[in-house]
């Protein structure tokens, strides 16, 4: 199965780690190597930065993406902004001028049907002309979270996406806020499907969504102290793949290493996807897997299979005894 540069590209995205744009030691890091396991940063310039801070967290980025410019680096991460409005995106070629070449694309939070029509049309014109700049939409607003509106709303945002198609690269889930929205924060026990209210709203998401976009899985809020967060992080990756996520938001470099392990394929998932793809009888289009402990089906199984196989070219395989947590 040959797979494009374009086709691996969403998958590539991986673990995101979020740094606020102020951030005066970031660039340095990038260029010296300090963060190997990295796949991609957000310059975060919404909810990390209060109103008083946009300027200087605008000036930062400048300095920082200048930084990276003139040290050329041999290895970066693929390079986000997250802005906080149309406004903002609207002047972002301005201020950063050649510098937004060095950005694989920008985060757009609280995408809803209120700005996605304007983000929508200020992406074309970004794009006009010009090296592609990806986007990355956040639902996370209480519109999407609304059971009365939840259905309209998400199939109408995947239509003014798909006008756009070309310039999506994932499409993500901002779960904290929607526990802000009843008052809820998971323990350190306890995954984001534990909660049911924003279990539900994630299920809607993947059924809209997943079929025609990567989605990937919201943040996982603990990183330190004892080994119950990395526990907790393991759990609920486990139950991200399940549901159909790919890649997730990580908030401190601690996070790093379990999610991108969980990225790679378990190895008799990559035996058995290629052996669906690789389809050797045309009249039977069932088998048992390679393991002998499984049914393989032709039909079935593609969409899986090309997954598994996706992941494998970026994150390499991993056995099912491999020790994944760092506790």
């Amino acid at each position: 199965m040959q797979i494009s540069e374009i086709e691996l590209l969403p998958y590539r995205v991986g673990a995101l780690m979020y740094v606020p744009a102020l951030n005066t030691e970031i660039g340095e890091k990038l260029c010296n190597g300090t963060l190997p396991k990295l796949d991609s940063l957000a310059f975060c310039i919404e909810d990390s930065v209060t109103d008083f801070g946009v300027e200087a967290a605008e000036t930062q980025l400048v300095k920082t993406l200048e930084y990276i410019s003139a040290n050329k680096p041999q290895r970066l991460p693929l390079l986000f902004v997250r802005v906080r409005n149309c406004a903002q995106l609207k002047k972002l070629p301005s201020f950063l001028g050649g510098l937004i070449g060095l950005l694989t694309g920008v985060i757009l939070p609280k995408f809803n049907l209120s700005n996605a029509a304007e983000y929508c049309s200020l992406v074309g014109e970004i794009n006009s002309g010009n090296a592609p700049l990806y986007i990355m939409p956040i639902l996370e607003s209480p519109c999407i979270l609304n059971l009365e509106t939840r259905k309209r709303t998400l199939i109408s945002i995947r239509e003014l996406l798909d006008g756009c198609r070309d310039y999506v690269l994932n499409v993500r889930v901002g779960a904290m806020d929607f526990c802000k929205i009843h008052g809820l924060r998971r323990a350190v026990d306890q995954s984001v499907y534990d909660i049911g209210v924003v279990r539900d709203v994630l299920t809607d998401i993947l059924t809209v969504f997943s079929a025609n976009y990567v989605v990937s899985a919201p943040v996982w809020e603990y990183f330190n102290g004892n080994d119950a967060w990395a526990v907790g992080l393991e759990k609920e990756l486990r139950l991200d793949i399940a549901n159909g996520f790919i890649g997730k938001t990580v908030i401190h470099p601690s996070q790093l290493l379990i999610v991108r392990k969980f990225l790679a394929p378990l190895r008799e998932d990559f035996n058995d996807a290629k052996e669906i793809l690789n389809w050797k009888d045309d009249s039977l289009g069932v088998a048992k897997s390679t393991a002998g402990n499984r049914m393989n089906e032709v039909a079935t199984h593609q969409n899986w299979a090309k997954k598994i196989l996706i992941l494998s070219e970026i994150y390499g395989v991993r056995d099912a005894n491999e020790n994944t947590c760092l506790a």
